[in-house]
């Protein structure tokens, strides 16, 4: 089982008891509809095999799924979720695509960054990650900003490349390798 911690955040494994809050979370038009509809659950039933399928699959030794619930450290409320999806394994190491999101009352309060930069550490130092890829709607300047502060390094800028709210838009690419970690970490002051 994950967790990790930061100054404010715990960063956790979903447990059965997190199923109504999880519902809440991924079925809130706020912290989904915007950004994240086509990962957005709409009904109970929906986020119970959801859940069910994410516990099971982290029981397993070569786990895929590793989105983790965010939660304050001193009260436990949820505020968002965080981690990666496993895409290739190769023998340099697993290719993940990370991702976040949180309930709109937590945005801009620099708990995405401080979550996203953990979950780097915890991929690329415990976990054997080579690459970690994300990205976003180019008009998504808060998650751009996380990716960046994080060490991300855009690769590329994707102009008509999805279908949102009636019109066809820009997506960024986002990546870090673990070589680029590492310098980063090495060039960080003492």
């Amino acid at each position: 089982m994950i967790r990790l911690e930061t100054a404010r955040l715990v960063l956790r494994d979903y447990v059965p008891e997190d199923e109504e809050e999880y519902y809440q979370l991924k079925s809130d038009q706020g912290a989904m509809g915007r950004y994240q509809w086509d990962i957005m659950l709409h009904s109970r039933e929906e986020a119970r095999e959801e859940l069910a399928q994410v516990l099971a699959d982290a029981q397993k030794p070569d786990r895929t799924f590793c989105f983790l619930r965010v939660e304050e450290k001193e009260s436990g409320r949820q505020l968002g979720s965080v981690g990666y999806t496993v895409t290739e394994r190769l023998p340099v190491g697993k290719l993940v695509h990370a991702g976040y999101f949180y309930f709109p009352a937590f945005w801009g309060q620099g708990y995405g960054t401080e979550a996203m930069e953990e979950v780097i550490r915890f991929a690329f130092e415990e976990d054997g990650v080579y690459r970690v890829s994300s990205g976003c709607l180019a008009e998504n300047k808060g998650s751009e900003r996380i990716m960046q502060k994080c060490g991300m390094i855009k690769e590329a800028e994707r102009p008509g490349w999805t279908w949102h709210q009636g019109q066809m838009k820009t997506r960024l690419e986002y990546r870090l390798l673990r070589e680029e970690y590492e310098e980063q970490k090495r060039s960080e002051p003492k």
